[in-house]
């Protein structure tokens, strides 16, 4: 409910802003010494609010589908991509974690090159992605693939910082019970790893949309979310309200993955609370 309550909140503030700029804001922009810090606020850059919700409404061209079904099915395609590249990337991941956290040699080896692979700008690597897949896989999965790239670098961090989080008293008594590696893995490192994960999730969620609608206006692949943006940008001049639609499906896209990953975290973390009070 708290977290309800924050949403709304956010909301509330969001369209207070937006509709408080535009009725006071320049629509040539605010300039400082000749650079626009703030962007115009007319009609043509920035609709009411209440315009892009009709433009929902309305059919996306004459005698066509109502907008707000054409986006729906958009964000439905674009998710299914999303899922697979998060998915994947979760694992990757995972895996890069336990076996830095278990081999220091692979954590100072690997790690540099872990960070250092999100240095590179997507949109030069996806034109290479799908290059380089282009012959074996379908576009769909090559814009997974583009997904999971930026998916799998929070959760690998973030569960490398858990797995290591336990103390070293509790790794000691894990030891005096001639626990070898993985039950200390399974019983102590995992448990004490989960208020790590789950930010690490649902920064991998936003991160996979933002690889899925990227990769998707990178490759031209049809049928999301992301070639839906570029194809309703080019009526940008003639209706402004239209392209606001896909952003909005599309922000409303990383808010449904990060929901679906604060859902899990709810039954596991409460378990996670149950074990350590029956323990103590």
């Amino acid at each position: 409910m708290r977290r309800l309550l924050f949403a709304v909140a956010g909301l509330a503030v969001f369209v207070a802003l937006w509709e408080g700029y535009k009725a006071v804001g320049s629509p040539d922009g605010t300039l400082l010494f000749g650079v626009r810090i703030l962007p115009r606020a007319d009609d043509l850059s920035m609709p009411h609010l209440w315009t892009v919700l009709q433009r929902l409404g309305r059919p996306e061209i004459t005698g066509g589908q109502p907008i707000w079904l054409v986006v729906l099915s958009a964000c439905g395609f674009t998710l299914g991509i999303t899922a697979a590249g998060f998915v994947v990337g979760a694992v990757v991941g995972l895996v890069l974690a336990v076996l830095m956290q278990h081999f220091r040699i692979v954590e100072r080896g690997l790690l540099p090159y872990v960070i250092l692979s999100q240095t590179v700008p997507l949109v030069a690597l996806a034109p290479l992605v799908a290059g380089w897949g282009g012959t074996i896989m379908p576009p769909w999965a090559t814009v997974s693939v583009i997904a999971s790239y930026l998916a799998f670098f929070p959760v690998a961090v973030g569960m490398l910082r858990g797995l290591e989080s336990p103390s070293v008293s509790g790794v000691e008594l894990m030891r005096s019970y001639a626990a070898g590696w993985w039950r200390t893995l399974v019983k102590l490192r995992l448990p004490a790893s989960l208020p790590y994960l789950f930010p690490s999730l649902r920064l991998a969620g936003a991160a996979a949309v933002v690889g899925a609608v990227v990769g998707e206006i990178s490759t031209g692949t049809r049928g999301g979310i992301g070639r839906l943006i570029i194809e309703y940008s080019r009526e940008a001049t003639t209706d402004p309200a239209k392209v606001y639609t896909a952003m909005l499906g599309a922000a409303l896209l990383g808010l449904l993955v990060a929901g679906a990953v604060s859902l899990l975290e709810l039954p596991l973390m409460r378990h996670r609370r149950h074990v350590e009070v029956v323990t103590l």
